[in-house]
């Protein structure tokens, strides 16, 4: 089949840097069967091509507008094609940018929703529900969809509650190879790790509170904090404040596959976020077989009741410490967790991901 894969960003030639790990995962397994053209609307400032992973990369060159976008992709598609199958990766650009394409076209379109686009969270500026316009924009791009993925049930019943209600749930998976379990000896000291970029809707104030928490209680910890800092040092003051900073250590940007050796060395990974469509920090997590405690959004969200993750309310610091330390204590059941979690991330790695949208752009072809 001829796909086009429609994406903001996240496709840098370095493979490295720049990158949306679960898309340049799931771009190597399409190109192995498919002849993929991946379309970056909101890239760099001038046009290019460039070979990555076996498929085609197109920089459209961040036309400003989405209608602009939209032109620039459809003379794209028409000047490369034609295509079988269109997908967008978000519904906001690409996915309305590739449900106006696939209908000017004639070709089907799959829009992967694995963001902000079911929320609101006005406390934060963050959430694509939270705007009439930008709702309304989801809304058309959906709609224009012959078909709507989200990764997760929580993601699920999301859309349910914002009108989208007949969606099919393919979780982004990981390849497992690359992160091998590590073999920590027990704490204390204990290490915890937590992979989000330092911004308001990862809630580091959260758990920079809990780990203030821990520290009160006697409890050793460490946590390494893995991601670009969007707040201008906020956080690293905030840890600071709290007297906390000798327990904290901020790593700033890694590639993916420098991460490995902070996966092999943690206790427990940490997810403090106030919104997750999935989060595929937590299936790395899970390969490398370590436990999650976090927020219930997301992976933790469906995973909790089966014993996969430790689930605790958003933005309450107490739950989170208290769980944290619960399951530092009881290394049976980081044991126990951390395999359930690692069977289902064996079960739904990044290969089962490329099977399940090959099946599906046959289905809708």
């Amino acid at each position: 089949m001829r796909i086009a894969l429609v994406v903001t960003g996240g496709v840098d030639p370095s493979g490295r840097q720049f990158v949306i790990p679960a898309l340049l995962w799931l771009i190597e397994r399409l190109a192995r069967e498919h002849r993929v053209t991946v379309y970056a609307l909101q890239k760099d400032r001038q046009p290019s091509t460039y070979p990555l992973l076996g498929a085609t990369v197109r920089d459209l060159g961040s036309p400003r507008g989405v209608w602009r976008q939209t032109r620039a992709l459809i003379a794209a598609m028409r000047e490369d094609g034609p295509f079988d199958v269109i997908h967008a990766y978000w519904a906001l650009p690409g996915g309305l940018a590739a449900g106006v394409a696939g209908r000017r076209l004639g070709v089907p379109v799959i829009v992967t929703c694995d963001s902000g686009e079911f929320v609101a969270r006005p406390e934060i500026g963050y959430g694509l529900q939270g705007r009439p316009r930008q709702k309304w924009a989801v809304a058309l791009a959906t709609s224009l969809a012959t078909r709507v993925t989200v990764c997760t049930e929580y993601q699920a019943r999301l859309a349910a509650a914002s009108g989208v209600r007949d969606v099919d749930i393919i979780p982004l998976g990981v390849p497992p190879a690359l992160f091998p379990p590590g073999d920590p000896a027990d704490g204390p000291p204990w290490r915890l790790l937590q992979v989000a970029n330092l911004n308001p809707v990862k809630d580091q104030a959260t758990l920079l509170a809990a780990i203030a928490e821990l520290r009160r209680a006697g409890v050793p910890v460490h946590l390494d904090v893995v991601g670009v800092d969007t707040m201008n040092g906020r956080i690293q003051q905030l840890a600071r404040t709290l007297d906390v900073d000798r327990q904290v250590t901020f790593h700033g940007a890694v590639p993916t596959d420098a991460l490995v050796p902070a996966y092999q060395r943690a206790h427990v990974a940490v997810v403090s976020s106030r919104h997750e469509a999935a989060g595929v920090v937590i299936l790395e997590a899970a390969a490398a077989g370590v436990p999650t405690v976090g927020t219930r959004v997301g992976y933790v969200h469906d995973w909790a009741p089966a014993g996969g993750a430790i689930a605790v309310p958003t933005g309450d610091p107490h739950a989170l410490a208290q769980a944290l330390e619960r399951v530092l204590a009881d290394s049976a059941g980081r044991s126990n967790v951390a395999h359930v979690a690692r069977a289902w991330a064996l079960a739904h790695d990044a290969d089962w991901t490329a099977q399940q949208f090959t099946q599906l752009y046959r289905h809708i072809r």
